[in-house]
């Protein structure tokens, strides 16, 4: 799939999703950066915003990705509305292809999983490189199926957290793992259903 092909296909998603108000904030990200000291973030994946708009309320400076120009129009018009338009900043990436400048304390990368193929561990390899020193790369990736996941195929397998350290393939001079686990939690659905689902977290801090 081309660029132009995913960039669709993500536009189609999140314009054909009704407006809902205020997204919230993805679990892992409240538990993880709630303890961290503020500076400059980078939301990669953004989709509707819950997690950049969690971010600059709690102080942080945000740049919001994502392939999709209808959802980093959207995350930019939510941040104008609530009166966080100067902590907040959007920018369209295919992160397959280009990656947004600067240098952060924080990148986050919630779910960046998608049914086309790029190069991720590239990306989050790119993503380690831009944080600053000290700064913290947290990734979050779908360990299980839910019963609502658009991909129910019984053979799909997760990369466990191990497996994606291995292909980001960082020097451990320059970056340390501080948590590699799978940890459960139940999750609700968009139709409000609930399951137990697994979550593969990943927090690498920049040492050098």
């Amino acid at each position: 799939m081309s660029t132009s092909e995913a960039s669709a296909f993500w536009n189609d998603v999140y314009a054909s999703r009704p407006d809902a108000g205020e997204p919230g904030p993805n679990v892992r990200l409240v538990e993880i950066a709630g303890g961290l000291g503020l500076g400059d973030a980078l939301d990669l994946g953004c989709g509707p915003g819950g997690d950049t708009l969690w971010l600059a309320r709690q102080g942080w400076n945000v740049t919001a990705v994502d392939i999709s120009a209808v959802a980093t129009e959207r995350v930019a018009e939510l941040a104008r509305s609530a009166g966080l338009g100067e902590r907040v900043s959007t920018e369209a990436h295919d992160l397959g292809e280009s990656f947004p400048a600067g240098r952060y304390d924080l990148v986050s990368a919630q779910y960046l999983q998608t049914p086309y193929d790029f190069d991720r561990a590239g990306a989050l390899r790119a993503a380690a490189r831009s944080l600053n020193p000290g700064g913290r790369l947290l990734v979050v990736d779908h360990g299980s199926t839910a019963p609502w996941s658009w991909n129910q195929d019984p053979d799909l397998h997760y990369p466990t957290p191990q497996e994606v350290i291995a292909g980001i393939d960082l020097d451990p001079a320059t970056w340390t793992v501080e948590r590699a686990d799978a940890p459960r939690r139940v999750a609700t659905g968009p139709d409000g259903q609930t399951a137990e689902v697994v979550d593969h977290v990943i927090v690498i801090r920049r040492v050098g």
